[in-house]
């Protein structure tokens, strides 16, 4: 294709339709139905360009005109409650089933070498010894020691932002890095089952290990599934840049990225809720089968949610991206 030909014959169209978009708020009803084909025409333009005598220059003056067309024709939506409960009904449960032979095998990997690691600290005292010294070790793990005081030493309340923060940074780093081929996904994830390990083997070595477990399960249940929610799908994310599948790299990243974007929202909320267990109910005079029995509770709801509403919306076709009109337009390429 000869460009400065291409030029020619349609410069007078984006120049009528930069005008155009300039008076947007004065068109008539025959003016607005000439923006609508000029925008199309431009759209197309610019995917010819782009696939076949790309340009820097024309290309980065089109996709300008392209993308004001595009907000004068489909207008400024803003967010409503709608919004939210489509994401909370359909969008954040769909995004989590459908990533759910990614985080569950997570899981299961995870919990299985936090066990390990409890085992092998607990069984070795020479290992113990190499993690402090024996004064440090009683103090930690004695009755009323520093595990036990760590969920009462700030108030509740304050107590349960702290972790919330922590905890929702956690998630963030593990879907946002997980474009990194997912391997800083696997250090948080293996710095994670070391600290749960320590303490499990510390605990069980000196014979206290369901002061532990009362201790853990209340909040660790909901917390840790939605840190292995957010590492599967920070993996699953680095495997798209991989093998992104039948469509292009590009698309593909593009599309599980703002699902993943909304999945940090959603596990947020969810680690809100284990902050709250942890900052309130933890440190609680409740029994401790009452404690773990409302860590049960919470995390049976929030599976239920994922798999009872979660897989009935993903199997209808909900995705978890965004709405099709709020997505960028996939424009045709020139074969």
């Amino acid at each position: 294709m000869d460009l400065d030909v291409f030029v020619s014959a349609h410069r007078a169209e984006w120049d009528r339709l930069d005008a155009l978009i300039r008076r947007r708020r004065r068109l008539t009803g025959a003016e607005a139905d000439e923006l609508v084909a000029l925008y199309q025409r431009a759209a197309t333009h610019l995917s010819l360009i782009q696939s076949s005598t790309p340009d820097p220059q024309l290309t980065g003056r089109l996709s300008q005109l392209v993308a004001r067309a595009r907000s004068v024709v489909t207008g400024t939506r803003r967010a409503s409650w709608r919004d939210v409960t489509r994401f909370l009904g359909q969008g954040f449960p769909a995004a989590v089933y459908r990533s759910r032979h990614w985080w569950v095998p997570t899981a299961l990997i995870s919990t299985a070498v936090a066990v390990l690691l409890g085992w092998w600290i607990g069984a070795h005292p020479e290992v113990q010894s190499s993690i402090a010294a024996p004064s440090q070790l009683r103090e930690l793990t004695r009755p009323g020691g520093e595990y036990e005081t760590y969920y009462s030493s700030h108030p509740a309340a304050s107590f349960a932002a702290q972790v919330w923060t922590n905890n929702a940074e956690a998630a963030a780093m593990c879907l946002v890095l997980g474009v990194f081929l997912g391997l800083p996904v696997l250090w948080i994830l293996l710095q994670n089952m070391l600290n749960l390990g320590i303490g499990f083997g510390l605990m069980s070595s000196a014979g206290r290990l369901d002061t532990f477990l009362g201790l853990v399960l209340p909040h660790g249940l909901l917390e840790l599934t939605a840190v292995f929610v957010a590492a599967g799908t920070g993996l699953r994310l680095g495997w798209t840049l991989i093998d992104p599948g039948p469509r292009t790299r590009r698309t593909a990243l593009a599309e599980e990225g703002r699902a993943a974007v909304g999945m940090a929202i959603g596990l947020a909320l969810v680690l809100f809720v284990s902050g709250a267990i942890e900052g309130f109910v933890t440190p609680s005079g409740l029994p401790t089968w009452a404690r773990i029995g409302i860590g049960i509770v919470a995390e049976l709801g929030f599976l239920a949610y994922v798999f009872v509403l979660g897989g009935r919306v993903a199997r209808a076709g909900e995705t978890g991206d965004v709405e099709a009109s709020e997505r960028s337009s996939v424009l045709p390429t020139a074969a």
